[in-house]
């Protein structure tokens, strides 16, 4: 989108001595303001906002990153999610080819189709600012040695996972070899359930386990190898109130199984323990 009019081509052998020059260009000025306006109403309508001063050379460099995502088959209604979460991609400073490496990862290392690819980036946007060699690829291999699959589905999880730090992923399986994990556990665990790596573990892992310890007497490493989504569920919300349920209904400890227990919905559930 051009910020200025075409230059007015002019040539002195046009014209004679006697002919006077051509005048310039009528209302120039408020040619390029509207222009200037209309630019930042553009970039605005996709959730990019710059001050009112924001130079030609700025509007310009914006307008070629907006094209550069484009050609990559991004929509405008993508943008806004996009500068929303990472505001960093859309300013002077930023050159799109430094994201080139990206998508090369994304394509080749995790062979996501430019659909998976676009959906991934828009789950989240941050991994565009990710270093590839340092970040993305140790990650990636980092997840398949734990059996991961199909990672280049464009689902919350996976666009969040590859955007996570091995260093990260590791307290994970730190915490599951320090409550008596075994090595091949805590990888057939995290397999089983990535999800748990997006879980802190002061204030949800840890208190989830000692609970199935301390109040609902089980073997916690077993339960959590039978059915490691345990610890996708509430602690208040869904575990407490359903262990305390077949307390008061005089149900043995450990008598239902916790898939039983935490999978059903509230009809079924409080229909078989009424």
């Amino acid at each position: 989108m051009n910020l200025l009019p075409p230059s007015t081509l002019c040539s002195t052998s046009a014209h004679s001595s006697n002919r006077p020059p051509p005048p310039p260009p009528p209302h120039r000025h408020l040619h390029f303001r509207t222009s200037l306006r209309q630019n930042l109403r553009y970039l605005k309508s996709l959730g990019i906002t710059q001050p009112t001063a924001a130079s030609p050379e700025t509007l310009s460099h914006i307008l070629s990153t907006i094209d550069y995502f484009k050609s990559k088959g991004f929509s405008e209604p993508d943008f806004p999610r996009i500068s929303f979460l990472s505001p960093h991609l859309f300013t002077p400073s930023f050159n799109p080819t430094t994201i080139d490496p990206v998508f090369e990862f994304l394509t080749v290392d995790l062979a996501a189709s430019p659909e998976e690819s676009i959906g991934l980036i828009l789950k989240c946007p941050h991994i565009l600012e990710s270093n590839p060699e340092f970040c993305l690829k140790p990650t990636l291999e980092y997840l398949k040695r734990l059996g991961i699959k199909q990672l280049n589905s464009p689902t919350t999880l996976n666009a969040h996972l590859l955007d996570t730090r091995v260093a990260k992923l590791e307290e994970k399986m730190r915490f599951l070899r320090g409550v008596g994990f075994s090595d091949e556990e805590c990888r057939r665990v995290c397999g089983r359930f990535p999800a748990i790596f997006g879980y802190g573990i002061e204030h949800n892992l840890r208190p989830k386990f000692e609970y199935l310890v301390r109040e609902m007497k089980r073997n916690g490493r077993e339960e959590v190898n039978k059915f490691p989504q345990y610890f996708g569920f509430s602690l208040e919300n869904r575990i407490k109130p359903r262990h305390l349920h077949l307390k008061r209904r005089n149900v043995v400890d450990g008598e239902v199984r916790l898939n039983r227990m935490l999978l059903w919905n509230d009809e079924r559930f409080f229909k078989k323990w009424k």
